[in-house]
């Protein structure tokens, strides 16, 4: 089996949780064939004037077709 893997950026107003679920909700929606998310880092956005944005760096990986 060969894995390729893809860094994404979720982001949520409500927590780390939710943003790491953002980036999971993406790649399922997105790639074929997800095995599994490495959580890479956590940030928070303080530029915004409403509130805290949450971002999660994670890595995807997913197997490539024969």
């Amino acid at each position: 089996m060969v894995f390729k893997k893809v860094t994404l950026i979720g982001s949520s107003d409500e927590s780390f949780d939710a943003a790491v679920d953002d980036a999971i909700d993406r790649a399922e929606e997105t790639l074929e064939n997800v095995y599994w998310v490495e959580v890479e880092e956590f940030g928070v956005e303080l530029a915004s004037a409403d509130g805290r944005e949450y971002q999660a760096e994670v890595e995807v990986a997913f197997k490539l077709e024969d």
